[in-house]
């Protein structure tokens, strides 16, 4: 029995070996694919787009910097970031193909196709050389990935030095009442949410439970810290639905 298959992790509420895990988020992420913007838009009411919107700000791209969009999907973050940043060039690397093939059919893609790569890759073992990029960003994506710090090492590895990692991921809202309120709108509406729109519940269930098992803001950014970034902060959006966390590679 391999090592992978000894360690168990979760998968939502569920344990599995770490050895299926990848396999079982690249099912979720390849069913819901084609509907994967629009029931972005309708669970979050929109306000994912002012997330980003916020991301960007902090983040204060300039002209002639190369991003790395890791768990890009559709390309979201890497079309504002070029928008913002003449000159620049990014990156989009998730390991679900069908999610990239969704992100290149938009029209940003085909407008900024001289400036935008898309990369099957795993967060893990990145498929990129040491100090390859100023920007690392992944948005509601780490939560995903089997071994956290692994890929925060990785995003260490492909950084420059002075570069720059940001996470936009969902994360706990300090008030326990606010937090409950949350938390039965969460698992009352979005899974079905996602078996009407989407035709599959399982998925949607899945990425609810998945936001209660990752970490909260602070014992992230320790596992930041701890891959060996500085200047590590952080910042709640919609009082702490999610949260925003930004780290320098000195």
């Amino acid at each position: 029995m391999t090592e992978d298959q000894d360690n168990t992790t979760h998968f939502g509420f569920q344990t599995v070996p770490e050895g299926d895990k990848a396999g079982m988020v690249h099912g979720v992420f390849t069913r819901v694919a084609s509907r994967y913007d629009i029931m972005n838009d309708l669970m979050s009411g929109g306000v994912h787009r002012l997330w980003k919107d916020a991301m960007m700000d902090w983040l204060a791209p300039r002209a002639g910097q190369r991003l790395l969009d890791v768990a890009g999907g559709t390309g979201d973050v890497a079309f504002r970031f070029l928008k913002r940043a003449p000159g620049s060039n990014a990156v989009v690397c998730d390991m679900t193909e069908s999610m990239l093939i969704e992100g290149r059919k938009r029209a940003e893609a085909e407008h900024q196709a001289d400036r935008l790569d898309w990369v099957v890759g795993d967060a893990m073992a990145l498929p990129f050389a040491d100090n390859s990029f100023d920007i690392y960003t992944i948005s509601f994506g780490i939560r995903n990935v089997t071994r956290i710090p692994d890929a925060l090492r990785e995003a260490y590895r492909v950084l420059r030095p002075g570069g720059r990692l940001m996470v936009l991921e969902f994360s706990q809202i300090p008030n326990a009442l606010l937090q409950k309120a949350y938390d039965l709108y969460s698992f009352n509406v979005i899974p079905v949410m996602g078996q009407i729109v989407a035709n599959d519940r399982d998925s949607y269930q899945y990425l609810v439970e998945s936001i209660r098992k990752f970490p909260d803001q602070d014992r992230f950014a320790a596992m930041i810290r701890q891959a060996g970034f500085d200047q590590v902060k952080y910042r709640n959006l919609t009082m702490g639905v999610a949260a925003l966390h930004s780290g320098w590679k000195i």
